[in-house]
């Protein structure tokens, strides 16, 4: 299912065209991957190293794998990416399936300019409905704010705060617990149902690493 969506671009790149592509993890080819990995090592590793740690070689995923990918290219390669991960979370004491959101990153030069958190939901919207997940679900670590705050503004998500999310390592490490809690925005997009039926909770427990 390889889907694209062509979108007019701001200013800054000179009008160009953003590509937006749809497909699911068994469509991408080792030069994707490849290519994933290397925007990813770019866009985490602005934040330090340890945080492109994860995307060496042609790893194009840093904790729970995605079955979905939203990816943006434009002239330049990949512009931006988001993935999607059908799961059980436990929202307080009610299990619940959603539509995970996440490995979000977008290349700096693009920006806010065509290729944007809000983007990525809009293009990946119709597809969201076909999983048959009752929510979408992003828990955002609060330096994410401004990227999400406009997809709260239009309601087309909510966005809640005062949530905490337990989720495992990647990884096994002998010098540390099993587990880490996280405090987090969550973002929230109802899609077969209400937001008046999303559990109750300030706790989440996703049982596996974060997308």
């Amino acid at each position: 299912m390889n889907m694209s969506v062509s979108s007019s671009t701001g200013d800054l790149l000179a009008h160009s065209q953003v590509r937006w592509r749809l497909c699911w993890e068994n469509e991408l080819t080792l030069a994707d991957h490849t290519e994933l990995a290397e925007f990813f090592r770019k866009a985490y590793g602005a934040n330090g190293e340890f945080n492109a740690a994860p995307f060496e070689g042609s790893r194009s995923w840093a904790g729970a794998r995605p079955e979905l990918r939203i990816i943006a290219y434009d002239s330049s390669g990949v512009a931006g990416h988001a993935g999607i991960l059908r799961r059980f979370i436990k929202v307080g004491e009610t299990d619940l399936l959603v539509a995970e959101i996440g490995l979000y990153a977008v290349r700096r030069d693009v920006e806010g300019h065509g290729v944007t958190y809000q983007g990525a939901m809009r293009v990946g919207y119709p597809m969201l409905r076909k999983l048959d997940a009752p929510f979408g679900f992003a828990a955002v670590r609060p330096a994410m704010r401004k990227h999400i705050e406009r997809i709260g503004r239009n309601g087309m998500a909510n966005v809640l705060t005062g949530v905490r999310v337990r989720s495992t390592h990647r990884d096994v490490y002998l010098n540390m617990s099993p587990t880490l809690v996280e405090e987090a925005l969550l973002v929230v997009l109802p899609i077969s149902r209400p937001m008046s039926e999303w559990p109750s909770g300030t706790m989440i427990e996703r049982n596996g690493p974060e997308l």
